[in-house]
């Protein structure tokens, strides 16, 4: 499957809710439901695990992703992702990569090619 790196780093075409969604696979849905909601001390639902891709307009899209400020300040700017941003990286990013450190060597990486 072809790269969608989000604003973040985030591979979507690896990310488990992105594939449960695209294969339509409740049971996958439920597997990342439970892990995701150990791994992020958070309360999340097998229904909640519906994601076509950060940079998606008018798809579905992960619940955190409708209130992530890395993505609405990343549209706002019209970049591709923040790989491409004057302001790389900015303060909500290094608190993201303290989550989800390969989000920055993604990012990282994209910013040697500019």
């Amino acid at each position: 499957m072809e790269k969608m790196i989000a604003f973040c780093g985030i591979n979507c075409a690896e990310c488990p809710t992105f594939l449960a969604t695209q294969e339509d696979n409740d049971h996958k849905r439920e597997k990342v439901a439970e892990q995701w909601s150990k791994d992020y001390q958070m309360q999340i639902k097998a229904k909640d695990i519906n994601c076509d891709g950060c940079l998606s307009e008018t798809g579905r899209l992960f619940s955190h992703c409708n209130v992530c400020e890395i993505r609405k300040c990343g549209q706002e700017k019209k970049i591709e992702n923040c790989a491409h941003c004057n302001e790389y990286p900015c303060q909500k990013l290094n608190n993201f990569f303290a989550m989800v450190p390969y989000g920055k060597v993604t990012l990282d990486e994209i910013r040697k090619t500019l």
